[in-house]
């Protein structure tokens, strides 16, 4: 009888966890399109990097998912030049986040704030499922989206808290897009005040250190699956 090659234990307890864990990052993505979609429809002021996107959208006069996409493959660049690790999460939100906000803006499945009170609870709202999609996706160590890698870059090439650089980079967005004609109002303020601390409350409420996790490159990932779904021929069992 030919011999039977079986999945190690360890290798297989392995793959169970990729799948685990690339669950987790698809799902904290999602999350985060979610979160970008609730700050949209505020309508009291685009976020920082909405407004950017939307800049974008109107004077190319592409989606704003695209715009989100296009502007993630920059920054990837700009994070990669700055030592910061490239992975399968760092890829995938760059690509994933924009499909996914247009497919949400397209069904049309999140009201639209008809006042400045509602507005500001979905702007809050959609601030802290941000940082909670952040925050998941991050923690499965398969790279920081292009953002998060940004921020998390800055963060360590500064003595600033976390919140601080991120609010930074959101200003810098927010007036570059204001420069591309993109809307900005009251809730674009509150993002920039705010999004900092939703993030910090978030990731301390989940006692989680960013600067902490050790994430995978592409090719580390890569090595993982292969070792996982590689037969043992020594463990290979003879009928």
């Amino acid at each position: 009888m030919p011999a039977i090659k079986r999945l190690p234990v360890e290798r297989a307890l392995l793959v169970k966890q990729f799948f685990f864990r690339f669950i987790q990052l698809v799902g904290g993505i999602f999350l985060f399109a979610v979160g970008i979609v609730f700050v949209l429809n505020a309508n009291i002021g685009y976020a920082p990097w909405d407004a950017f996107h939307v800049g974008i959208s109107s004077t190319f006069g592409i989606s704003i998912g695209t715009a989100s996409v296009l502007t993630s493959c920059l920054i990837l660049v700009t994070t990669a030049l700055l030592k910061e690790k490239i992975g399968v999460g760092t890829v995938l939100n760059g690509l994933m986040v924009g499909v996914f906000m247009d497919i949400i803006l397209y069904l049309n499945i999140i009201p639209t704030a008809s006042g400045y009170l509602f507005g500001i609870i979905m702007q809050i709202f959609g601030l802290f499922i941000m940082a909670l999609g952040s925050y998941l996706y991050i923690k499965t160590g398969f790279g920081a989206g292009p953002r998060d890698g940004l921020m998390v870059a800055v963060t360590k090439l500064t003595p600033l808290p976390i919140g601080v650089c991120r609010s930074a980079i959101e200003l810098c967005a927010a007036a570059v897009g204001w420069l591309l004609g993109a809307k900005i109002g009251l809730g674009t303020l509150i993002s920039i005040t705010l999004v900092g601390f939703c993030v910090q409350i978030t990731f301390k409420a989940f006692k989680f250190d960013v600067t902490q996790v050790k994430h995978e490159t592409l090719l580390q990932t890569f090595m993982l699956l292969k070792q996982g779904y590689k037969p043992d021929a020594e463990t290979a069992e003879q009928r």
